[in-house]
């Protein structure tokens, strides 16, 4: 929505999102209005997050792919979180990430929806991933630092023989055949 005009300027498409440190810079944008294709939004020309939509100062917030270095890097990268395998530092496969959310205000991810794959799903819910569990983020997965901690037993099982008190452990004299 454009402050100015308060009409609707354009939609948001996809996002991109910087891997380095998760956060959303910008929004791909389309709508009638607009001269260049692609168009972005970046979240620093956000005026207001609301209920309606995101809201701008005028459509000439929008910016080019070329006119924003940093977003024609992040463009270039093809970085899409969603569907990124997700795997633990044992590498493990946890699943496949199907949403996020984020911190409205500064537009970092805070958490991953992991899901599980098709026969795990069937047993277990998906995974919530805190951004602070991240380890790395490459081409190919996400590693992520696992909270489970393998159980130790409590108490050791020992196998003792039982004593018995009321007999003796060397074998006594026979004393019955003495005449």
């Amino acid at each position: 929505m454009g402050l100015q005009t308060g009409t609707k300027l354009a939609h948001t498409a996809t996002p991109l999102i910087d891997p380095a440190n998760l956060k959303i810079m910008a929004y791909a944008v389309d709508g009638p209005l607009l001269s260049e294709h692609p168009s972005f939004i970046r979240m620093a020309d956000v005026r207001e997050l609301s209920d309606i939509g995101m809201i701008v100062d005028s459509s000439d917030e929008f910016v080019g792919l070329d006119d924003v270095i940093k977003l024609k890097q992040l463009h270039d990268l093809n970085f899409n979180l969603v569907g990124m395998t997700v795997i633990d530092e044992s590498k493990r496969k946890l699943g496949k990430v199907s949403d996020y959310s984020l911190d409205s205000h500064s537009f970092m991810i805070q958490q991953l929806n992991v899901s599980r794959g098709i026969i795990k799903s069937l047993t277990d819910t998906g995974v919530l991933i805190h951004r602070s569990q991240i380890i790395e983020i490459n081409d190919k997965n996400i590693v992520v630092r696992t909270t489970a901690k393998r159980v130790e037993p409590v108490m050791k099982a020992e196998r003792r023989e039982y004593v018995n008190p009321f007999r003796s452990s060397s074998p006594q004299p026979d004393t019955s055949d003495v005449n």
